[in-house]
């Protein structure tokens, strides 16, 4: 079979395979090839995936047409769908809830597409996890943007000119995001509260030496998957109160609360930021999901009028796309080998299949994904 990854629109900076995951592909027996530059913007010349026994160059249009698998990070315009092989395979981050169009699209060219998104939470799915991988980093990358920006430094410092107080960082969301969050900011010495409509997570947050802090919503809880529950409108409203105080001492808050195929509730509102001191710092991971901060715009930078920075994230992880890159094609390579047969060489779609069954949406020339298809 031929595995084929292009280089990403947009400028987006990762890249879906590693030479180093190439190598293992190569290994398996499978006939890779990539565009020209596709690792550049990581940190990935093309003499390495040529060193992998990788196949570099060539028309990004004949490579697309004699692909029986594609990789990449984001979905594919449509015109690039259009002129994939019948029968092909695609993975990638898709965001099938908004993206109807493509997702007609990859039926009707009788491509089998595969979301990383909707990869299950379970055990034997946890090496295939990019939503986690790629959320990660972006917790670590949201701290040390937020410390390159700040007027102040993270630590407590003793001096003979007096003592400094650490800086105060408030994560609202304990998901992946929210831990590495903390964690990041630990080490670089700032005092960490933490909040999360889910008390189970409260041990890890202390775990990591930060405070929890308690606000009484009423029954809350995750579901299967381990995501925070949607909060009813009254709930939401005796969060901001309880997390008002919070923020107002803030020089940092950081908000990672995403609802995954439904915009992102909005956590703190305009008021909540007009009571932060001059200088404080908003970093909105969800911002292209909505936002969690009223006011904020995606990928931008916003000063309000008492001078409190909030920045609209919009994928944070590519800014360390190196690693990102490496966790995301170790991500596909363990479900690709899930699915490998090494008698025959080929990767086998099994709907059936545990792993499969979740995160397949399109197969055999229709919409199979039972969230998706028009007849459920």
């Amino acid at each position: 079979m031929r595995l084929v990854v292009l280089k990403e629109p947009g400028g987006e900076a990762r890249v879906a395979l590693t030479p180093a995951v190439a190598a293992k592909l190569v290994g398996l027996g499978v006939e890779t090839a990539v565009e020209a530059g596709i690792g550049a913007a990581a940190d990935y010349p093309d003499a390495a995936y040529a060193e992998a026994g990788v196949s570099v160059g060539g028309e990004r249009e004949d490579l697309l047409a004699g692909a029986d698998m594609v990789w990449r990070v984001l979905r594919p315009p449509v015109d690039e769908i259009r002129r994939m092989k019948h029968g092909a395979v695609h993975l990638s981050f898709f965001d099938p809830f908004r993206e109807t169009e493509s997702l007609a699209a990859f039926a009707a060219a009788g491509v089998s597409a595969v979301s990383m998104e909707m990869m299950p939470r379970t055990t034997l799915a946890q090496k295939m996890d990019a939503l986690s991988s790629q959320a990660n980093l972006a917790g670590y990358a949201a701290v040390i943007q937020a410390a390159a920006l700040s007027r102040g430094i993270f630590p407590m410092m003793m001096t003979p000119a007096g003592t400094l107080s650490p800086a105060r960082v408030f994560v609202i969301g304990v998901g992946v995001a929210g831990l590495q969050a903390i964690a990041t900011a630990k080490r670089l010495g700032a005092r960490i509260e933490a909040f999360d409509t889910r008390p189970v997570v409260e041990e890890q947050v202390r775990s990591l030496g930060a405070k929890f802090v308690k606000i009484d919503l009423g029954e809350t809880g995750q579901t299967a998957e381990g995501y925070a529950r949607e909060l009813t409108p009254e709930q939401i409203e005796l969060q901001r109160e309880g997390m008002a105080k919070v923020c107002a001492q803030s020089d940092l808050v950081i908000t990672t609360a995403k609802l995954f195929g439904r915009p992102a509730p909005v956590l703190v509102t305009a008021a909540m930021v007009a009571r932060m001191k001059p200088g404080s710092i908003v970093v909105d991971l969800a911002a292209g999901a909505g936002g969690n901060v009223e006011g904020v715009v995606p990928g931008e930078t916003v000063v309000t009028d008492n001078g409190v920075r909030i920045i609209g994230a919009n994928a944070l992880e590519a800014t360390v796309a190196r690693d990102s890159s490496t966790m995301y094609a170790s991500n596909l390579f363990a479900f690709f080998e899930h699915s490998w047969d090494a008698e025959g060489r080929c990767f086998t779609i099994r709907p059936d299949d545990e792993i499969l069954r979740s995160c397949l949406l399109t197969h055999g020339g229709e919409v199979v994904h039972p969230k998706f298809r028009k007849d459920s």
